[in-house]
C-alpha cells in the first residue's frame, strides 16, 4: 500500500530484487529464491551446498553478496520513505524533487537531496531569515542588471534586529546565499566527483614549533626544507611528512597508515584540488552575471560557503568513503590469509611432539597422541651454554623415544630457528629416529589460546606455555580444529587489524571460519564446542549442549541421534546434519557430505545399480 510520500512496499521489494539481479548479472528468480531461503532462516553454507537446484549453483560469495546488498538496499528504501514523508509534512515536496529522490541510488545522494529540508540547529542563515533578509538574498541570487546593493541593503536596517548598516544587511543576506549554495545537491555531487577523480591526498607533519622546525614521532626535529642528518633515526611515518597521492588510486595499506599517523598526532592530511575551477563552475551554475551590480555579493557568498562549510563537509564524507574502501580491502586480505591458514593440509591423526620455543624460560615440549590427547611435557634449556645444549639434546632424545611421535612441530616464535635446528640434530644423531619429520608451525595466537577460558577448562593444572606447546602440536595435526578455538583477529594474518572497522572485520573473519569448517565437515563425536559452534545452524549455545549430551549419553551412533539434543529441532537438524560426520555410524552415508534428506534417493540409486 502506498504511503503519504509515495512509497510502495511491494514496489520497493521488486526494485531491490531487480537491482541486485542487475548488479550481479543473475536471474531474478534465482535471486528471489535466495532471499526467500534467507528469510526462512537458512544459513549461507546450507544454501550453497544443498539448495543448488534452487539457486542455480550459486557459491557462498554470491549468496553473501545478495544478503549484504539486500540489507543495504532495504535500508536505502526505508530512508527514502522517511525523507519523502518528512518533506511532504513540510509541504515542500514538489514533483521534480520527488522524482529526484525516487531516482537516488545511494544513501549519499539521498542525504544530499534531503539536506535543505533536514531539521537542523539554528544556523547563521536561519538567523538572517529571522532578521527578514531573505528578499535581499533573493536579489543576490537573481543577479538583476539594475539596483544598488548598498542602497537596497539600507532598507533592511533595523536596530532591534541588530542590522545597523547596509553592510550588515548584505553580510547577513550572503549567509542565506551561502547556505543555499552549499546545500544544493548538484553542487555537492559536483564537488564530490571532482575531489574523488582529481583530488590529491596531501599529508604533512602535524606539529610545528615556533622556530620553524617540524617534530617527528621520535622527537627528531627537522627544519623545513632541510635534508635529514646522515644516520638520523627514521620514524615509521617519515615517508608521509610531505606526501601526495591521487585519492582515487591510494591503496588500502597506505591510507590506513596515514590514518594511524593522524590518530597518533604525527600527521595532518587533507584533500587538495583546483578550488578556483570549482568555484567558477558553481558561479556558472548560479548564473553569476558580471554585469549585475550584485555579482560581487554572489561571488563572495559562494567563496565563503565553499571554504567554510562545503569543502570540510564533503572532504569528511570522502575520507569516510576512503576509510570504508580501505577497510574492505584490508579485511579481504585478512580473509584470504585466514582461509589459507585454516585449510592448510592436516598431518592427520598421528602422534606429534609440539615445542614452544623460549630463551630465558626454556623450550616447553608436549607430546600428544593421534587424537590430540595430551600425554606429557618436559622443559629444556638449550640457550644456557654448551653444557645445557648437550643436556637438552639428551632429554629431548629420551622424551622422543618414550612417546615415538611421527612429527615434531616447532613454533616459529623467538628462538624458533635455533630450536628447530636442535630438534633436527637430535633426530640425525640418534639411530631409529630418522623417519621423524621436523617442521615449523605458525604459532600466531597460541599465547591467546593458552590464556583463554577454553584452554583453562581443558588443562587447568598446566602452565600457560605448556598449553601453547600442546596447541602447536595440534595445529600440525589439524589446523582448522585448533585455530577455531582462537579469536580470528588474534591469529595475526593481516595489517592494521586494530585500525579497520571492527564489526566489519569480525563479521568477515567469522564468515571465513564458518565457510572453512562447513567445507571440510566436522566429526560429531570428537569435535570441540569451538568447532561445533561454526557448523551451519548450530552456534555456541547449541554446541555446548551437544557436548553435554555426548558426555552424558556417550557417542552419537548416527546423525539422527542429534534430534535427542535439547533445543535442537528439525529446522536446525536440516541446516547442520549435512556438515556433521559420524564415522562409526552403521549407515555409510552418515560418514559423507550427503544430506539425510537425500538418503532415500541415494539408496534407490544404489539399488538400481
Amino acid at each position: 500500500m502506498s504511503k503519504p510520500g509515495g512509497f510502495d512496499s511491494a514496489a520497493a521489494e521488486s526494485l531491490i530484487l531487480n537491482t541486485i539481479a542487475g548488479e550481479l548479472s543473475l536471474d531474478t528468480t534465482r535471486v528471489a529464491s535466495v532471499i526467500t531461503l534467507l528469510k526462512e532462516g537458512a544459513t549461507v553454507p546450507f544454501i550453497a551446498r544443498y539448495r543448488k537446484e534452487i539457486t542455480g549453483s550459486m557459491d557462498e560469495v554470491q549468496i553473501r553478496t545478495i544478503e549484504e546488498r539486500k540489507t543495504y538496499l532495504q535500508e536505502l528504501e526505508e530512508r527514502r520513505n522517511t525523507i519523502l514523508n518528512s518533506i511532504q509534512e513540510q509541504d515542500k515536496l514538489t514533483d521534480e524533487l520527488k522524482k529526484k529522490i525516487l531516482a537516488a541510488s545511494t544513501k549519499t545522494e539521498l542525504e544530499d537531496l534531503y539536506l535543505p529540508y533536514k531539521p537542523k540547529r539554528r544556523t547563521r542563515a536561519a538567523i538572517a531569515r529571522e532578521k527578514g533578509l531573505e528578499p535581499l538574498a533573493q536579489r543576490i541570487l537573481d543577479q538583476p542588471l539594475d539596483g544598488n546593493p548598498l542602497e537596497e541593503g539600507r532598507a533592511f536596517i533595523d536596530d532591534e534586529k541588530d542590522v545597523k548598516t547596509p553592510e550588515d544587511a548584505l553580510k547577513w543576506a550572503r549567509e542565506i546565499v551561502a547556505e543555499t549554495v552549499v546545500e544544493d545537491a548538484d553542487v555537492r555531487s559536483m564537488l564530490r566527483k571532482i575531489m574523488w577523480s582529481e583530488g590529491l591526498l596531501s599529508t604533512k607533519a602535524a606539529t610545528k614549533r615556533s622556530d620553524g622546525e617540524t617534530k617527528g614521532a621520535d622527537g627528531y626535529n627537522e627544519s623545513k626544507g632541510a635534508d635529514r642528518a646522515e644516520g638520523a633515526k627514521r620514524t615509521k611515518f617519515e615517508d608521509y611528512y610531505d606526501y601526495k597521492e591521487a585519492v582515487a588510486k591510494i591503496p588500502s595499506h597506505r591510507y590506513l597508515a596515514i590514518r594511524r599517523g593522524e590518530t597518533e598526532g604525527v600527521l595532518k592530511a587533507s584533500i587538495e584540488f583546483d578550488e578556483d575551477n570549482f568555484k567558477a563552475q558553481v558561479e556558472s551554475k548560479f548564473n553569476m552575471n558580471p554585469a549585475s551590480p550584485f555579482s560581487g555579493e554572489l561571488v563572495e557568498a559562494i567563496s565563503s560557503g565553499i571554504k567554510r562549510r562545503l569543502i570540510p563537509a564533503v572532504e569528511t564524507d570522502l575520507r569516510v568513503d576512503l576509510k570504508l574502501r580501505s577497510d574492505k580491502a584490508a579485511v579481504e586480505i585478512f580473509a584470504e590469509n585466514l582461509e589459507n591458514l585454516l585449510l592448510a593440509p592436516p598431518f592427520g591423526g598421528r602422534p606429534v611432539l609440539g615445542i614452544d620455543p623460549g630463551l630465558r624460560t626454556g623450550c616447553k615440549c608436549a607430546a600428544v597422541d593421534g587424537t590430540g590427547k595430551y600425554l606429557e611435557n618436559i622443559t629444556i634449556y638449550p640457550a644456557r651454554g654448551d653444557d645445557a645444549i648437550v643436556k637438552s639434546k639428551a632429554m629431548l632424545a629420551s622424551f622422543i623415544r618414550k612417546h615415538l611421535p611421527e612429527a615434531i612441530a616447532v613454533g616459529n616464535g623467538t628462538g624458533g630457528r635455533e630450536t628447530e635446528r636442535l630438534a633436527r640434530e637430535v633426530i640425525r644423531e640418534n639411530s631409529g629416529l630418522q623417519n621423524i619429520i621436523v617442521t615449523t608451525v605458525n604459532e600466531a595466537g597460541a599465547s591467546v589460546y593458552s590464556a583463554s577460558d577454553i584452554a583453562r577448562e581443558e588443562f587447568p593444572q598446566l602452565d600457560l606455555t605448556v598449553r601453547g606447546a600442546i596447541s602447536i602440536a595440534r595445529r600440525l595435526q589439524d589446523p582448522l580444529a585448533e585455530l577455531v578455538k582462537i579469536d580470528p583477529k588474534s591469529i595475526g594474518v593481516g595489517q592494521y587489524q586494530h585500525d579497520v572497522h571492527q564489526p566489519l572485520l569480525q563479521t568477515k573473519l567469522h564468515q571465513v571460519v564458518e565457510t572453512c569448517v562447513n567445507r571440510v565437515g566436522v566429526e560429531l563425536n570428537t569435535a570441540s564446542a569451538s568447532l561445533l559452534s561454526y557448523v551451519a545452524g548450530v552456534g555456541p549455545t547449541l554446541a555446548n549442549r551437544i557436548i553435554s549430551h555426548r558426555q552424558k549419553n556417550g557417542a552419537f551412533e548416527s546423525r539422527k541421534k542429534l534430534l535427542g539434543v535439547k533445543g535442537l529441532g528439525p529446522k536446525t537438524y536440516e541446516q547442520a546434519a549435512g556438515f556433521l560426520r559420524v564415522y562409526e555410524s552403521k549407515h555409510p552415508l552418515d560418514r559423507s557430505a550427503v544430506h539425510p534428506e537425500r538418503y532415500k534417493l541415494v539408496e534407490k540409486m544404489a539399488s538400481d545399480l
